[in-house]
């Protein structure tokens, strides 16, 4: 029975005294203390409902909210961000204090991080001392940053927030793109339509020499009804000289002349409007064909005023609606200045070694007992 009390005290000693006192010389001797940092903001969409919205009670549902709370918290446990934040704050520095050497007083070779590591080893350390609470109905995020100086965690938790910032800013620059992409490809289409509509125009003009063909028929056929009153009145005039005066009378000569002036004019007149000059000298061109060309030119350049103008108006709309629903970040909780180290918790890691000591040297304990019952 002797050997058997021997060997109770001796495991009793070496697996619950011996780790008991190893655990809280270290928690309360090497262990360095870490200040925490807190933050806390959240997603927001800059959205004003439309009148429409308004009347019928539609709200904003919170689903996009949710969403972009989770993609960063995703984005602030990556490793992208880790490497941002060592270049800028050399993470493996920061956080090695305030050492690792055990010859060292104040090293801390559990809770301290081993440098240098590789960028997976500063990710793995980067989730343990940076926490992420998300609540994905409100889209709040609360961030707790550790470090071994007041000073190291708030601006570690600043890093933070500023790089969130950026990455929401990042991916509303990318949903407004997305959102006005086609109404701006609808706009470069429409735009270049009607300047080629008003190449086509100028050229016209050009060749022809020709600025409106309706304002030149209206302008001829003014002409030709003057020339045939011109002539009807000098039909009259001849009758009458003819019933009152002799046939030699020279008078009823100069106005058969006149008649026949007047009618060569109206010929001369009748044939402009049927027939148009050719600017290279060639083969007349029909002046109802040079109408027939203009009108259908005017036809195409109305059609893409218009689609330009409704082309315009979709990507203002499209851009005001991106606008309207850009996203941003609000901080509800400014990164702090922690006044008193809140780790290690000392008492509870003390606790909890005391616990499975014990525990395991009542399993060690019952397992010798098992075995001298069974000799």
């Amino acid at each position: 029975m002797a050997g058997h009390h021997k060997a109770l005290i001796a495991t009793f000693l070496l697996m619950f005294i011996a780790p008991v006192l190893v655990s809280a010389w270290y928690l309360w001797a090497r262990a360095a203390d870490r200040y925490v940092s807190l933050s806390g903001f959240s997603v927001r969409t800059e959205q004003t409902g439309s009148a429409l919205e308004l009347l019928g009670g539609v709200a904003e549902m919170p689903g996009a909210a949710a969403s972009d709370a989770d993609i960063l918290a995703r984005f602030i446990e990556s490793p992208a961000l880790v490497a941002k934040a060592d270049a800028v704050l050399d993470l493996r520095t920061l956080w090695s204090l305030p050492g690792t050497d055990w010859r060292h007083p104040a090293s801390d070779p559990i809770f301290a991080y081993h440098a240098p590591g590789q960028i997976e080893d500063l990710t793995r350390y980067w989730n343990r001392r940076v926490t992420i609470n998300t609540d994905t109905g409100r889209g709040l995020i609360e961030v707790q940053v550790q470090a071994f100086t007041p000073e190291d965690a708030r601006v570690l938790n600043r890093l933070i927030y500023q790089e969130s910032a950026d990455m929401i800013n990042h991916l509303s620059a990318i949903a407004r793109e997305d959102a006005t992409r086609y109404a701006r490809a609808e706009l470069d289409r429409a735009k270049a339509d009607l300047k080629r509509i008003r190449e086509d125009m100028t050229m016209f003009r050009n060749r022809t020499q020709i600025v409106d063909p309706e304002a030149s028929v209206q302008g001829q056929m003014g002409l030709l009804s003057s020339l045939q009153e011109q002539l009807a009145q000098t039909l009259i005039d001849l009758d009458v000289l003819r019933q009152s005066a002799r046939s030699a009378d020279p008078r009823i000569k100069q106005a058969e002349a006149r008649v026949m002036v007047i009618e060569a004019r109206i010929a001369e007149e009748q044939a402009k409007l049927g027939l148009g000059s050719n600017q290279d000298g060639g083969q007349d061109t029909a002046f109802a064909d040079l109408i027939g060309e203009y009108e259908g030119l005017m036809v195409d350049l109305q059609f893409a005023e218009q689609s330009y103008a409704a082309a315009r108006a979709s990507f203002e709309n499209a851009l005001a609606e991106a606008q309207r629903k850009s996203r941003y970040l609000a901080s509800h909780i400014d990164p702090t200045l922690p006044e008193a180290a809140q780790r290690p918790h000392r008492w509870g890691l003390f606790a909890m070694v005391a616990f499975f000591a014990g525990l395991a040297w009542m399993l060690s304990t019952l397992i010798l007992y098992a075995f001298r019952d069974r000799r």
